[in-house]
């Protein structure tokens, strides 16, 4: 398996250059975000993940984790790792101060947890998840709860769950029968959870689960869902930890991929019910929870990027080393790397400029979360979120197919040796595969992507992006980037139509229909033009860039492949998602049997 070394220069480049770190250091309470400090950060982080967590990637895939007797077991070596993780204080970068976090903008943490997620996707999935429950409990908890379960949380002694699915209910999470009854100041929960990722394990001493469950006469669906404390030990007053909590892992799934990160069913209150601890009020749990959620969607869009990143560096670095065959354009120069076969260039340019879209737009929505929590004009406030809240779903789901057909590519790359696991081709590709489905298939992210954001709004919020983006395509700039804004207006074209298509009144069914390549055609279209915007950038930059003119004209013909080469998508996505919900409409499944 071919080392993982940060890309600190991209990440720096989109950070700095096409969004503007001033901007976010601009921002209330984040002055002293610099970008020599930032650089530094990057670096050390970049250190800490390829020397601690990329080694432990195969072994973690080989050992996976074991359950005995209800003690989960993680591969050799993690336990150490997340022990130095935490030590770093990298549990804590987004987390308030108060609570021994750092209060790094979310534009920052975004390209740490990049370089996690490459280093070792199972590994990152741990400190993600405790992020979100900080998060969720940072908003919604009580001051009581906060100054029990955050310090611990934050400085990573102990780690944070999501438990959501159940056996019978799925994406229905409405349909969930976990029940929770009051006693005293607290209530004892009972039922049966699934895919619980990293929901029992070794490498802290407590584990804070967030649990949905459903008081005793409450509504029927979501509306009467609440959210729950849970700890696997509970807390004394002193903060030292307690008895037992009435929770068990009950099995762990066997899976394919990721399977360093235990997966794990849980049993809650087999004997008397597990306490638990009601966040704020009852039956406003998914509304909570959503908090969590949105988070998590934005790292899963994350995890596709960085899974993409890391298939990419070890199918590029294969290529290069791999002599077999003759240069088409010189057969008499005897045998070459497959780096100089067209077909072989084809797949990795592909590959690195997707990569740099994924990246551009994971990082662009990051930095409008920043500005949504912080700007000082409430205008500006909610224009950013509403652009935050349309792009979550493309960012979630976008990024996360696009990161799986990236790493399938990258076996390809390889030929017959990357079926083979020893190359760890194979790995980046089975990790990957679950991006698609966590937290919300791609399919529930489009139908929230154009029912609530594009139907919701009646396109308020995509009209100010198309108009945006139409207006730089349509700008004056020649050289090298004129090509770039020609194709970047036709895919502009595209979605225009497409969008004014779903807000013509079309029945509910057609418009969920349509959904999928819909949410394909805007994530294609925004990912050209974050590349244009950067193409822009990097031309003008070029001559004279002391050392950094390689880098910059790589920039600029990174864009133009994108824009000659997957930009062109966009029409073919536009007819599938109007054609296509036609036919679909009314369809009689029963013809997938004949």
């Amino acid at each position: 398996m071919t080392d993982y070394a940060a890309p600190v220069r991209d990440m720096s480049f989109v950070m700095e250059e096409l969004i503007g770190l001033d901007t976010i250091a601009g921002l209330p309470g984040l002055d002293w975000v610099t970008e020599d400090l930032v650089r530094a950060v990057l670096a050390e982080a970049g250190r800490f993940g390829a020397e601690v967590l990329a080694p432990l990637n195969r072994v973690g895939d080989t050992q996976g984790c074991q359950l005995r007797n209800g003690v989960v077991t993680t591969p050799d070596g993690f336990a150490d790792a997340y022990r130095r993780f935490a030590e770093g204080g990298w549990n804590g970068t987004i987390a308030q101060p108060e609570y021994g976090g750092q209060g790094m903008p979310w534009l920052v943490a975004t390209a740490i947890g990049e370089i996690w997620d490459s280093a070792n996707l199972a590994f990152s999935l741990c400190p993600m998840l405790t992020q979100s429950a900080i998060w969720a409990l940072s908003i919604h908890g009580s001051p009581e709860q906060k100054d029990t379960w955050l310090p611990r949380l934050v400085s990573g002694e102990w780690t944070g769950t999501m438990n959501l699915t159940e056996p019978h209910a799925g994406s229905d999470v409405g349909a969930l029968r976990t029940r929770a009854v009051r006693d005293g100041e607290h209530y004892r929960i009972t039922g049966q959870k699934i895919f619980i990722t990293w929901g029992e394990h070794d490498m802290a001493e407590n584990i804070v689960h967030t649990v949905l469950a459903r008081v005793d006469g409450a509504p029927e669906g979501t509306r009467g869902i609440s959210l729950f404390i849970v700890p696997k030990y509970l807390v004394n007053p002193d903060g030292s930890l307690g008895s037992r909590n009435d929770l068990r892992c009950a099995a762990l799934e066997h899976k394919l991929g990721i399977h360093a990160s235990p997966t794990a069913v849980m049993s809650y209150g087999d004997d008397e019910g597990a306490i638990g601890y009601l966040v704020g009020e009852e039956n406003r749990g998914m509304e909570y929870m959503f908090t969590m959620m949105n988070n998590a969607r934005l790292g899963v869009g994350r995890e596709g990027l960085a899974m993409a990143e890391r298939a990419f560096q070890q199918a590029r670095d294969y290529a290069g080393g791999r002599v077999q065959g003759r240069s088409i354009a010189d057969p008499a120069a005897g045998p070459v790397a497959i780096v100089r076969h067209p077909d072989v260039r084809r797949m990795l340019m592909t590959m690195k400029a997707e990569i740099e879209a994924m990246r551009a737009l994971s990082y662009v929505v990051a930095a409008d979360l920043d500005v949504a929590g912080r700007h000082e004009d409430a205008e500006e406030r909610a224009r950013r979120q509403a652009r935050v809240d349309l792009l979550v779903p493309v960012v979630k789901a976008w990024c996360s197919d696009t990161g799986v057909a990236v790493a399938s590519e990258a076996v390809q790359v390889h030929g017959g040796a990357g079926f083979i696991e020893e190359t760890g081709a194979a790995q980046h590709y089975r990790d990957s595969r679950i991006t698609p489905i966590y937290e919300g298939t791609n399919g529930i992210q489009a139908l929230d992507l154009v029912r609530r954001k594009i139907l919701g709004d009646r396109g308020a919020a995509v009209g100010d992006l198309i108009a945006e983006m139409d207006a730089f395509a349509g700008s004056a700039g020649g050289g090298a980037t004129a090509p770039i804004r020609e194709a970047l207006a036709d895919g502009v074209a595209a979605l225009k139509d497409a969008t004014g298509w779903l807000l013509d009144g079309r029945p509910a069914e057609t418009c969920a229909a349509a959904a999928t390549p819909y949410l394909a055609l805007l994530g294609t279209v925004v990912g050209g033009y974050l590349l244009a915007r950067s193409a822009a950038i990097a031309e003008a930059k070029a001559e004279g860039a002391d050392g950094d003119e390689s880098f910059y004209r790589s920039k600029v013909e990174t864009a133009r492949f994108y824009a000659e080469c997957v930009l062109p998508r966009a029409a073919s996505l536009k007819r599938t998602a109007i054609g296509g919900a036609a036919l679909l409409e009314g369809f009689d499944e029963r013809r997938l049997w004949h």
